[in-house]
Parts: structure tokens; sequence; C-alpha cells
């Protein structure tokens, strides 16, 4: 006849009753007669190994109060598309176990042994954003000293989730959190503390960090939240780790490179524009910047919008607005030596308002004799006008000389066609000079960005 479930497994259920009843209100003291010359006999400590299955407390309403200090010995990478920080942590917990004691007076002055963790009832602390297998070794060893304290260290490699802004790459500093917090024990069970100050993990992580690459640790700090999931409430310790990006890397490959460019195609505008030279050579040079950033895109991130990114934006296409007008410019002057088009009068007035703000501008165009009032042009991308009039007026001035008899609406008619050669080579002058100091602009304004950001 079989028996009832109770009868056949009563006997697990005596031992562990029997454990628990042991545990309450009792103190456990081992016999110093296993300690020896030759250290501590196997079949000392049985007594505390067979309670490991049990949180080793002698009154199980009181929690048990678990420090937690670490070391970042190591930032290994940064994911900036996947959100994830790879670090090497040095981990150590330290608690109290009340099922080992000894007096070391009594065990030749033995105050601390090592134990098989696999002996010994261990937390189950986790870090909430752990995103990989836990591959710590198995069967490591801790301390424990003569009053029951268990001090506990062990290796991990950390690949937490963090929520990365790469807005200000390459000079971005990036706040990411490591939360440590019990799986199973609620705060009735478990509390958790700091076996160190923050500011001592913070600068033992900087002193020992032993990676010297893209990233730096600035600091760590901490928060005391609790995590409430239902009706149970947990105990957690949040550390912010707070690291910064060395820009050097990316300043030389490709903020530097990048600025040659933009300079020499500031340049440019030196060229004469009406030599046909101008054009080939900017496009020359914007063929050239795109193929640097196909070069250097592995260098940059591959999610979000960084300003870096905004910043090639803008000097493609300042670039391309460059290339535009050069070629607007170069069909301007063209057209200006063959059959110069009249110029609307906003356009003559807004150029004389540009070259004199004080002037009031005219209501209508001013006498050949007195010229347009506009100042020469700083830039001699251009031919002087009076270089240009002569191409177009050279054939007709000869064919005057040799005819006595022509009147005076031909050179008055000449006179015009050498006025519009002159307001529009002069509107070139102007365009040029307006883009070439938007040029300095933007360089200025880069230039201060970059410092500024690199200093904070």
């Amino acid at each position: 006849m079989e028996g009832s479930w109770f009868h056949k497994n009563r006997f697990p259920f005596f031992l562990v009753l029997s454990l628990l009843l042991q545990g309450k209100g009792s103190t456990f003291i081992i016999n110093c007669s296993g300690f020896g010359q030759h250290g501590v006999y196997p079949t000392v400590l049985d007594s505390a190994f067979d309670r490991k299955a049990f949180r080793p407390v002698t009154n199980f309403s009181i929690p048990t109060l678990v420090n937690i200090s670490f070391t970042m010995s190591a930032i290994l990478d940064v994911d900036e598309q996947l959100q994830l920080l790879s670090s090497f942590l040095w981990l150590e917990m330290v608690w109290d176990n009340s099922f080992i004691r000894w007096n070391p007076e009594e065990c030749e002055g033995i105050t601390k042994i090592s134990v098989a963790t696999k002996n010994l009832w261990l937390p189950d602390i986790f870090i909430v954003e752990f995103m990989d297998i836990d591959k710590t070794p198995k069967d490591l060893t801790a301390y424990v000293s003569n009053e029951g304290r268990i001090r506990y260290k062990k290796p991990m490699k950390v690949t937490s989730i963090c929520n990365l802004d790469i807005f200000y790459f390459p000079f971005d500093q990036q706040n990411c959190t490591l939360t440590f917090s019990s799986f199973l024990y609620t705060v009735e069970n478990m509390l958790l503390g700091m076996e160190k100050e923050v500011w001592e993990i913070a600068d033992t992580s900087r002193d020992i960090v032993q990676t010297h690459g893209e990233w730096e640790l600035l600091g760590i700090n901490k928060a005391t939240p609790k995590m409430s999931l239902g009706t149970s409430l947990y105990d957690q310790i949040m550390f912010y780790v707070a690291i910064r990006r060395r820009p050097r890397l990316y300043i030389i490959n490709l903020l530097v490179p990048s600025g040659f460019l933009i300079a020499i195609d500031a340049l440019s505008f030196y060229l004469p524009a009406e030599s046909g030279n101008r054009v080939p050579f900017k496009i020359t040079l914007l063929l050239g910047y795109k193929v640097f950033l196909l070069m250097m895109n592995d260098l940059l991130p591959t999610s979000g919008t960084p300003l870096i990114s905004v910043y090639f934006a803008l000097c493609l296409s300042l670039m391309v607005v460059s290339l535009l007008e050069t070629i607007f410019i170069t069909y301007l002057l063209h057209l200006a030596t063959t059959q110069p088009p009249p110029m609307p009068r906003w356009l003559h007035s807004l150029l004389l308002y540009w070259a004199n703000p004080r002037t009031c501008c005219p209501t209508a165009p001013q006498k050949i004799n007195k010229g347009i009032g506009l100042p020469p042009a700083h830039l001699p991308g251009v031919k002087e006008p009076v270089e240009l009039v002569r191409k177009v007026s050279g054939p007709r001035e000869a064919e005057l000389n040799g005819c006595p008899e022509s009147t005076r609406a031909q050179q008055e008619d000449e006179a015009q066609r050498q006025h519009l050669v002159n307001l529009w080579v002069q509107f070139s002058h102007t365009m040029d000079t307006l883009l070439f100091r938007l040029y300095l602009l933007f360089m200025a304004t880069s230039v201060v960005t970059v410092i500024v950001l690199w200093n904070i």
C-alpha cells in the first residue's frame, strides 16, 4: 500500500524544519578543533554549508543587509546604433552570515579564510540595465571572517542599455545608469547599502581605468530609489556613470580636412570669373568633398542626426551655391560683353544702396558721364569694367574713327552700352563679395563653435 505524499516526503520536510528551528534565536560557534597547522579541515564548516539554501539569519524577520561597491576598470565600447554601453566591472558584495562564527584566540589566530562560493548563500544581485548573458566565471571564492562577514568579489563584463544623445558628437557626454537590485528578495528580506562612498568608487575607477581610447570617465553619482512591482517593493541602488568622448580623432580626421576644403573654396573667388578657370576648380573641389564624406562615413554615428552631420550638409550646400553663383556670373559676364540687357530699376537701386547705404536711391539711372557712384570691388575675381568695355567698343571705335560724319546718336548708344556693362560687372563684383563674406562668417562661426564645445 502506497503511503501518502506527506509520509513519502516527510524526511526532507523535517530536515528543513529542523534547520529553521536551529537557526531561530541561536548563535552558531564553530568548533576550533578543526583548525590546525595545515589549515581548516573540510568538515568543520559542514554545518554552515548545509544551510546555504536559506538566507543566513537567525531571525527571518530581520532583513539581510548587502553592501555593494564596484570599480569600473575599462570602458570597452559605446554602440550608438544599439544604444549599448560595454564596460568591465569588479563587483564587490559584503554581507553577514550568522551561521559562521569562531573565536580566533581559540583557533590559532585565524581571522579569515577563503571558501568556495558554491558552498555559501549568495545574494541574487543583478543589474537592471544588463542586456547580455552573465559570463562571470563559476566556482569563485569568497573571504569569510571570524565574525561571519563574507566579502565576495567577481569580475563582470557588463553590456548595459543606455539612452545615448549624440547631437553634440564628437563633443558629446553621456550619462548612463547601472541599477543594482535583488531579483527575488523584497525590502522585508534584503536591504542594499554602500560598502564605499560614491566618491571613492569614482576616484578609484578613474585611477585604474586601463583603456585610453575613445571614452574617458568623468564621474559617478548615486541614488537610492525603490522599485514597486504590484504589491512588492524592492530596494535599489542606481549609479549614474558620466563619460565623455575624446574628440581629437574626429577633429583631425573630419573637421580639419573639411575646414581646409572650405577655405580653398573661399579662396577660389580670387580667380577671374570670365577666364573660365573658376568653374572647373569649384567642380573639382565639390567632387573631392563628396569623396571625402564617403570615405569618412564610417567614423560618423549610424543613427540620429548629430551636429557634425549638419555642419557637413551646410558645407556641401555652400559649395553648391558657390558653384551655381560662379556659373551665373560667368554667363552674365559673357552676356555683358556681347549684348548687355538693361538692368531693372530695383536692382540698380539695390546695387547703389549696397555701395553706399546712406545715399538715397535714385528714381532713375544717373547720367552716363557721372558713372554709378560705386566704389571699386575688393575681390579681383572679375576684371575691371574698362577692360570688358574695350572688348565691346573696340570695333565700333574703329568704325567711328573711319567715319568722321558719325552722328551724336551713335556715340550715345555706345556710351549706353558701356554704362550697362559697367553696371553688370559691378553687380558680379557685389555677388562675389557677399558670398565671400558668407564663407568667412561660416568659417569663423564653425571655429568658435568647435572651441566652445571642446572646452565645455
